[in-house]
């Protein structure tokens, strides 16, 4: 009997950088105690670094091949960080954007001159972000699979949804985070490249215009990471719980192993992959999305499943399960922290969520508290809609 073939995607690296919020457990406030999770928590598991913010910290892991490492180091890290906060009565938040704001802090060295050439924005720069490294030596097959990627990051930005509040409020989309991410200089989709040089003269061009003064102020959802050969795909909200996250890495894998054996074609003169990155902010998972091959709007489930049928040859093991879990839910972190705040355990979803555990669960026939009407009811009922015009 000849031995089963391993699907490419157990073979190729990855890497994922993880951003959380530090938040006071009773009013769910940021709290500026980053820079001593920095010093406490530094260990050999991978990075532990400063953000934007005071009371960010943002973990940046070693390099993958496998999905059970990935999920064990993420889970260990996670569950260091929630007893580090627990010891401190505070709670680290897997979150998009935190419940409330946090004062303007007192920026030094890089951070300042970005806050300084941003103005007002900064204030609201208050967001955390799941990025995703996949290893690609070639540079000119790096460009190749951002270009396959580009009509796929919406759908990345569904899944990942996980930042409904704002100051206090139900912000009615599923992504608020996506939707500030917008007021970026470069932002979204990048174009298509044809070549490595095309994409670096594009850089070169973009660099002095607005807040762009660096490689690292480039803000594309996926760009070449200047740093190491990787691909760096940055559409995706801050997880709540480890599980997620490393499935929609090895989702992202997947997708580019994908891309090296169908080189993606220039595009038609227009393409809707920008509003479509909206549209994902504020329905998730609820409604529908932007078919990634056809363009048409259509419901989440049949695109999920499009994706599934792509991508599940490619994944075994424990890859294959995560993923499976996650397209069969159809759900988004930006539903379970509704639910959760409806039972005013929000902190406890937060804190669960990071040490393994699950979201509180609503009791039988409560209703979630209430929310934009357009955001959930209406966005269903569109989504049934649309499935009994294509039945």
């Amino acid at each position: 009997m000849s031995e089963p073939v391993q699907p490419p995607s157990a073979a190729r690296t990855f890497g994922i950088e993880e951003e959380f919020v530090l938040l006071d457990r009773g009013s769910l406030a940021p709290v500026d105690l980053g820079v001593e999770a920095v010093a406490d928590l530094q260990d050999d598991a991978g990075g532990v670094v400063r953000e934007f913010f005071p009371s960010q910290v943002e973990f940046a892991s070693p390099v993958f091949t496998t999905a059970d490492d990935a999920l064990a180091t993420l889970t260990s890290f996670r569950a260091a960080l929630g007893e580090w906060a627990g010891e401190r009565g505070v709670v680290a938040a897997g979150t998009g954007t935190p419940l409330r704001g946090e004062r303007l802090p007192a920026w030094e060295g890089r951070y300042a001159r970005i806050a300084d050439d941003i103005g007002a924005l900064a204030v609201d720069h208050q967001i955390n972000g799941l990025h995703v490294h996949v290893g690609i030596e070639d540079r000119e097959e790096r460009v190749r699979a951002a270009n396959a990627l580009r009509p796929w990051l919406p759908v990345l930005l569904a899944l990942s949804a996980n930042s409904p509040f704002w100051h206090g409020s139900d912000t009615g989309f599923a992504s608020w985070r996506g939707v500030h991410s917008r007021r970026w200089t470069t932002y979204g989709i990048p174009p298509w490249f044809a070549h490595a040089a095309d994409y670096d003269a594009a850089v070169a061009a973009l660099t002095g215009i607005g807040v762009t003064s660096d490689l690292g102020t480039i803000n594309w959802a996926v760009r070449m990471s200047s740093r190491y050969p990787t691909i760096e795909v940055r559409v995706c909200d801050a997880q709540l719980d480890a599980e997620r996250a490393v499935a929609i890495a090895v989702v992202i894998r997947a997708l580019v192993d994908d891309a090296a054996e169908d080189p993606t074609p220039p595009p038609p003169s227009f393409e809707p992959w920008d509003a479509a990155l909206w549209h994902a902010a504020r329905h998730g998972l609820d409604a529908t999305l932007v078919h990634p091959l056809r363009g048409t709007v259509e419901p989440a489930s049949r695109i999920l499943g499009d994706l599934g049928r792509r991508i599940m040859p490619r994944l075994d093991g424990t890859a294959g399960e995560l993923v499976s879990r996650m397209l069969a839910s159809a759900t988004t972190g930006a539903r379970r922290q509704r639910d959760a705040h409806a039972l005013g355990g929000l902190a406890d979803l937060y804190a669960g969520s990071l040490a393994g555990g699950r979201a509180p669960s609503r009791p039988p026939g409560a209703d979630p508290a209430p929310v934009n009407p357009i955001g959930r009811a209406g966005g269903r009922a569109e989504a049934e809609a649309i499935e009994r015009r294509s039945a």
